[in-house]
């Protein structure tokens, strides 16, 4: 057989194999829901997202065993939210060329912590949010942006099919600008009315909403103690807020007693793990909603 028939061959060879390859769902992982939506979102048919983190846990402090860890090795890309989410990255050996900081685009303006109490709540065990902030995707801007480096990993992985990512993105992003500019509206009504938060989650959504915002340390399922209560009234004192913003549904007795201080409750879920319904951009339309209730 001669030289221009094995070439045409190969040639062929080759081809088959591109097309397998293009026709394979990318495999890629996240270390919370917000980022494994957004690319969902993008990669559409193309992609098979995972996010392993159980439901009812806190991804942001939630440890991975050694297989799960390896699920994650085997992904063709890996998504960190930054901002020092998801502290066991620091000791799990992954693949640098397959990892995608989604918010390194903006990490001049992560917000700083203050050393806080070491607590627990759920079964994600003892911790503090202490450090950076990290929330980061409550800045719906900061989400877009985020969004966007997912786009850029997955058209460098399969360049083929950027046209339709782009036009994926494109639709996302429009749903992101939009609530961006809703949520902003609401809080222009009145930049100086003041919030308490129950946890401190909120420091970028208070950024970019100019939202007067105040955080206590409570947990949505549990009957704060009483020196908690003494500490809310202390801060009260000097930041007399009529409303208390929740993560998740508060405890019925929370709610009678804050009434009794003529504070009003409100469920603004981060949304950071798969919700029980709808997704994150019906959790965060009905975030608004609540947030909309003080200025009724």
């Amino acid at each position: 057989m001669n030289a221009k028939f094995w070439q045409i061959i190969v040639s062929i060879l080759l081809a088959v194999s591109f097309t397998a390859s293009a026709d394979e769902k990318l495999s890629v992982y996240a270390v919370n829901y917000p980022l494994a939506y957004f690319a969902e979102r993008i990669g559409g048919s193309s992609v098979n997202v995972v996010l392993p983190v159980p439901s009812g846990i806190d991804p942001a402090f939630w440890e991975p065993d050694a297989s799960v860890i390896a699920e994650f090795q085997r992904a063709d890309l890996i998504l960190l939210n930054g901002a020092g989410y998801a502290k066991w990255l620091k000791h799990a050996s992954l693949p640098r060329r397959k990892l995608v900081n989604t918010s390194a685009v903006f990490q001049r303006d992560y917000i700083s912590v203050e050393q806080t109490v070491t607590h627990q709540h759920g079964p994600g065990g003892d911790h503090s949010h202490a450090g950076t902030a990290f929330t980061t995707w409550l800045d719906f801007n900061q989400a877009r942006m985020q969004a966007k480096v997912i786009l850029s990993a997955l058209k460098k992985q399969r360049p083929q099919q950027a046209d339709v990512f782009i036009q994926n993105y494109t639709s996302l992003e429009k749903d992101l600008v939009s609530l961006d500019q809703a949520l902003a509206a609401i809080m222009e009504q009145d930049s100086n009315k003041p919030f308490i938060a129950s946890h401190p989650v909120y420091q970028y959504l208070a950024r970019r909403y100019n939202i007067n915002l105040k955080s206590v340390m409570w947990e949505p399922e549990i009957m704060p103690a009483q020196n908690q209560w003494d500490a809310l009234q202390q801060l009260l004192a000097t930041h007399g807020a009529g409303w208390m913003i929740w993560e998740g549904q508060p405890d019925k007795q929370s709610v009678a007693r804050l009434d009794e201080l003529d504070i009003n409750s409100l469920v603004f879920s981060p949304c950071a793990n798969t919700p029980e319904e709808g997704d994150f951009i019906s959790v965060m339309k009905n975030n608004i909603r609540e947030i909309e209730k003080a200025f009724q």
